[in-house]
């Protein structure tokens, strides 16, 4: 880096290996950031593809496999990318996961997994950020994965639903706390996604109403009033916003960029 040049902001998005969260790691690629990605063992290929396709787009990325449940590993992963970027300014807590199932036939097991990653793991991402922000004392962008649910649960997802409220919740009383140290805390509301977890979805809702595979999001799908299923690009377009500047005056807000199916 030359005398006077600026140093490239740096985010980090979890869950960054497939579907949003890779979308969202690449469209902060292409907005000039450094972007570090985070995901699970299980899916360590995919991820070093996504930090490779990162440094291509002109970025540097670090990839970092972690448990977003483990209070010891967030920090760890947020130590290790304030090491080897230089520092943190966009905290992007994308992991997440769905149980599709009736709420009679759920244990507390899996409903505590759930919970574990989708609201536990980004309390801990978001904890962790605005530790390393504050101690920048430059400020920062928190964004967390919210969903359609948050506004209007689904059935067989009572769990997720009650996880991604609970993200909303969060969201407001962490940008209240962190406000005075110009860190900005928003959420974003995906609707139906082009995703493997919408795949998922669409699977088991298909098999509990007794529709073929594909049946059951063509089904939901006839809600969203701009005709059509949403792809990572549509959810990462937004994220880009609220990582920006231009979102500076914009905070404790869960926006749902779902094409139409609810209104707030």
């Amino acid at each position: 880096m030359t005398a006077g040049e600026e140093t490239a902001r740096v985010a980090l998005v979890t869950g960054a290996a497939r579907g949003i969260g890779r979308g969202i790691a690449l469209r902060l690629a292409a907005d000039g950031l450094d972007v570090a990605v985070n995901d699970i063992e299980a899916n360590s290929a995919q991820l070093k593809e996504v930090a490779e396709q990162i440094e291509a787009l002109g970025s540097r990325s670090t990839a970092v496999l972690a448990d977003v449940s483990d209070p010891d590993a967030v920090q760890t992963m947020v130590d290790r990318v304030a090491t080897d970027l230089g520092q943190l300014n966009v905290m992007v807590a994308n992991a997440g996961v769905a149980h599709v199932k009736p709420l009679l036939e759920t244990t507390p097991d899996e409903f505590d997994e759930l919970m574990s990653i989708n609201l536990r793991g980004v309390y801990l991402c978001y904890r962790a950020a605005a530790r390393q922000m504050i101690d920048q004392g430059s400020g920062g962008k928190i964004i967390g994965a919210a969903s359609i649910v948050a506004y209007r649960p689904f059935p067989l997802l009572a769990p997720y639903s009650a996880s991604k409220w609970a993200v909303r919740g969060l969201t407001q009383a962490a940008a209240m706390e962190w406000a005075q140290h110009n860190i900005t805390v928003n959420a974003y509301c995906p609707g139906i996604v082009g995703t493997a977890m919408w795949d998922h979805i669409d699977e088991k809702l298909a098999e509990n109403e007794g529709l073929r595979k594909g049946a059951a999001i063509k089904k939901y799908s006839e809600l969203i009033h701009l005709g059509r299923v949403s792809v990572p690009e549509d959810v990462a377009a937004f994220v880009s916003y609220l990582a920006s500047v231009d979102s500076d005056y914009m905070t404790g807000q869960s926006v749902m960029i779902d094409g139409g199916i609810q209104f707030s």
